[in-house]
């Protein structure tokens, strides 16, 4: 039996063929990438990792500087000013 904390579905359970062997690893599940709020587009320049390690980066390395960043994509995101002034 794992030991109590590796219990836990937070970790990922992946099977590692050995020589000997079949072995259960244990590792951290990957983070979702950002996706834009309206076409669902993957956002370039954002950074993906878990909260933790994301409060340590400085705010040019979290999302690009511009309106709407880290929310829509530049195609998304030049639509709705273009919307908004006319």
């Amino acid at each position: 039996m794992p030991r109590p904390s590796r219990r836990s579905r937070t970790l990922r359970r992946i099977y590692v063929k050995t020589p000997k062997q079949t072995k259960l690893v244990y590792a951290k599940r990957k983070h979702n990438k950002a996706h834009c709020a309206k076409c669902g587009k993957v956002l370039p320049g954002v950074a993906t990792a878990s909260p933790y390690k994301l409060s340590k980066l400085s705010k040019t390395e979290k999302r690009p500087e511009r309106p709407y960043a880290g929310v829509l994509c530049s195609s998304c995101t030049r639509k709705t000013i273009k919307s908004k002034i006319e």
